[in-house]
């Protein structure tokens, strides 16, 4: 933008660090001071191949759910099956969740892409031996595995942002980051109904599923190469004042324990995570349902499911990157958060009431404005989280954001089935819009307690 460039060396003394000892603090700031802040070229090549391998982890969670009718007759299997496939994804995230932050912070960035992009083609390999009818359990396994390389995927967004992205840019690298895994379900959502079409004859079929599966096992096996070249663990220099202090900090300040009890003793941190498990909780059970919502309503149009599955991930990537520009240029924390809330639930009702209104077009619209806050919201989040919770690692904060999600969403999927099944879709959105305005309440009661911010100000 248009901002002076930085002096390369800042001459004063920094302020201490929050969560340091004086004497530490004062050794650890000094050591801050004297590192020099630049930005790495390589950036931009990281968080874009971060993007991708995200892009093609999140594609195989929702592949299936897409086109849920034509694998629940292939394999001869219930739609409770087929919702499986996906809540796998959220059940294996949530024992998984601390050993992987662990991990993060003990091996660093570039085993964990490399774990995750390695997990990720192997379980599309996998799925290549379940081209036959009986070989339903074969396709869990291999979903299984590609669920274990989302644990190395999701948290790390804020993460990959603050290690390689200056201060004045963070929250947009974010959004990049954030904005790979929405294109993945989008594409999700809009492949699968184009490659596997609704056939009666098994053996074509079969051979449909295998050119997805194929292309899905190529695309991943490139990604994983790729990492192992290009992804280094930080770059030579650190871009931001924050980022100095975390790494002037030597390694026996640090107790992974410790700081997840530090966040749980956070209150504000803690009402977050509840707000952002709901609000994901229920874009998570959505599209996991969506193909049985529309066809329950508009019979034979798979294609135009998948579609509005694709326009709520669209224009949700439209205010995801909105918003990361958006606290990049304000800092804004807080009152951003409440607004795209608010307006979550608004769309919400909206999809509720026109769903069945007969006009496949306001449906478009509806989900549209809907995904535009849903997942616009999820940047959001993680950005928050990283200021209330500073020095925490982000990968910790984020994690915790997540298995808040993962839970909800898992209940909100089963739940909103079980309702859809009993009593109609609309009893089911009303479920989660309940839901939505609760997260909304809870959200107003956050405090802005800008931690990162404080530190980056205290330290120009």
């Amino acid at each position: 933008g248009g901002r002076p460039a930085r002096p390369a060396m800042v001459q004063q003394e920094p302020a201490g660090a929050p969560g340091l000892v004086e004497g530490e603090a004062a050794a650890a700031t000094a050591a801050a001071a004297a590192a020099e802040v630049r930005l790495s070229r390589r950036r931009w090549a990281v968080v874009l191949l971060f993007s991708s391998y995200s892009l093609c982890n999140a594609f195989q969670w929702i592949q299936y759910g897409s086109v849920s009718n034509v694998f629940m007759r292939f394999y001869g299997v219930s739609a409770f099956a087929i919702d499986w496939l996906s809540m796998c994804y959220m059940l294996t995230y949530i024992p998984l969740l601390f050993p992987v932050a662990w991990l993060l912070d003990k091996r660093g960035l570039r085993l964990i892409a490399l774990a995750g992009s390695a997990l990720n083609a192997l379980g599309a390999w996998v799925k290549l031996g379940s081209l036959k009818p009986q070989l339903f359990p074969v396709t869990v396994l291999g979903q299984v595995i590609c669920s274990m390389a989302q644990v190395f995927i999701l948290g790390m967004p804020s993460r990959i942002a603050s290690v390689w992205f200056g201060s004045h840019e963070v929250s947009t690298a974010c959004s990049i980051a954030v904005f790979g895994n929405q294109l993945g379900i989008a594409l999700g959502f809009l492949v699968p109904p184009v490659l596997v079409p609704n056939l009666e004859d098994v053996e074509k079929l079969a051979y449909h599923i295998s050119i997805m599966f194929f292309m899905t096992a190529g695309v991943a096996t490139a990604l994983f190469i790729l990492v192992v070249i290009v992804f280094k663990e930080k770059p030579l220099h650190p871009p931001s004042r924050a980022q100095a202090l975390i790494q002037s900090r030597t390694t026996e300040e640090y107790s992974y324990v410790q700081s997840i009890l530090r966040l749980l003793r956070n209150a504000n941190f803690l009402l977050l995570m509840i707000t952002y498990g709901l609000n994901v909780g229920c874009f998570y059970a959505l599209s996991t349902l969506l193909n049985r919502m529309v066809i329950r309503h508009y019979p034979g149009e798979e294609v135009n499911a998948g579609r509005i599955g694709l326009t709520i991930i669209l224009s949700g990537m439209v205010g995801a990157l909105i918003s990361g520009i958006w606290l990049d240029r304000t800092k804004t924390y807080k009152q951003t958060t409440l607004v795209i809330y608010i307006m979550a639930l608004v769309g919400m009702i909206a999809y509720t009431f026109t769903l069945s209104l007969g006009h496949l077009w306001v449906v478009f619209v509806t989900a549209g404005t809907l995904g535009f806050f849903m997942t616009g919201y999820l940047p959001l989040g993680f950005e928050f989280a990283a200021e209330l919770t500073y020095p925490e690692s982000e990968g910790t904060s984020s994690g915790l954001l997540n298995v808040s999600a993962q839970i909800f969403g898992i209940a909100f999927t089963i739940s909103q089935g079980q309702i859809m099944d009993h009593f109609g879709t609309k009893a089911g959105n009303l479920f989660l819009c309940s839901f939505l305005f609760l997260g909304t309440i809870m959200t107003a009661f956050i405090k802005a307690d800008l931690r990162r911010q404080q530190a980056n100000s205290d330290n120009e």
